[in-house]
């Protein structure tokens, strides 16, 4: 049996909202992470001065801001997050940075409050396979864009391609902590597969998808910041982690930084992501 979609709409937003002060706060390791994905996102949509472009699941706004710089002081950007905490950390970066043609909105990605064919472009990094019912997010999407208007957005790879993630889940798992994913479940690793990620994608009423791969590596300066980072950014399992005895959540930190070890050491851990463009 799956999960309670409406169940997981609740405790997500609550969890983003929990998190959104330390998305904050690491947003200097978040900017040079997660670089490569933003700039490749950006250059997929190729927005345009004067256009109206949607960000969807913008966390701390930064991918949305690239976009803002291109489009001038006659085109906007909307950037939108289903975290009220985010949406105004959001809009407190945007202020830093002297951001102004920026419209900073808590919206709902699968229940837009948006007019039909309003829109030029939508951009959305790490936020599809989260959702409850990412194909309602991207029927909405496609409602809202403009004939001719493009989605660019990024979804994780599959858990045996991003070691960096999936090794903290899998050994609870093993130990009984947490139980399996259901295929299908909303979360990290909930759009894997490049083919059925494309279906998907055409079964919102894109006709021109394209996806590919991009491969990074994470900036991390040792096992240590790994831990740290992942119990700090990482959501429901970092709690699940946190809320073991103490004893328990040591064990689980050594077995998960004897198999990072090598990773970092033979080139770093990678992240692999699922790039999309269509139309």
């Amino acid at each position: 049996m799956g999960i309670d979609l409406d169940e997981y709409r609740r405790d997500s937003l609550a969890n983003w909202n929990r998190l959104a002060d330390n998305w904050r706060e690491e947003r200097d390791f978040l900017l040079e992470a997660m670089g490569p994905v933003a700039r490749d996102l950006v250059e997929r949509l190729d927005p345009q001065p004067g256009q109206t472009i949607l960000e969807l699941a913008a966390g701390t706004g930064d991918t949305g801001f690239e976009v803002a710089k291109r489009l001038g002081e006659d085109g906007r950007l909307i950037s939108t997050d289903f975290s009220p905490a985010m949406v105004e950390h959001a809009r407190a970066v945007g202020e830093e940075l002297g951001i102004e043609n920026v419209d900073h909105r808590v919206l709902d990605a699968e229940n837009m409050d948006v007019d039909d064919d309003s829109i030029d472009g939508v951009i959305c990094r790490f936020g599809y396979m989260l959702m409850a019912d990412p194909a309602k997010a991207l029927a909405e999407t496609r409602r809202v864009l403009r004939d001719g208007g493009h989605l660019s957005f990024a979804v994780w790879a599959a858990p045996d391609r991003n070691p960096w993630a999936s090794l903290m889940g899998m050994e609870m798992v093993s130990r009984g902590h947490i139980p399996p994913p259901e295929p299908g479940d909303p979360g990290i690793f909930g759009l894997p597969d490049p083919g059925q990620l494309e279906q998907l994608v055409r079964g919102a009423g894109f006709e021109n998808v394209q996806v590919d791969d991009l491969d990074f590596v994470w900036p991390y300066d040792g096992v240590d910041e790994h831990w740290r980072l992942m119990l700090k950014l990482a959501g429901p399992l970092a709690e699940a982690v946190l809320e073991l005895d103490e004893d328990d959540r040591e064990s689980v930190r050594q077995a998960i930084q004897e198999k990072m070890e090598p990773i970092l050491a033979s080139g770093g851990a990678h992240g692999v992501t699922l790039n999309v463009t269509a139309s």
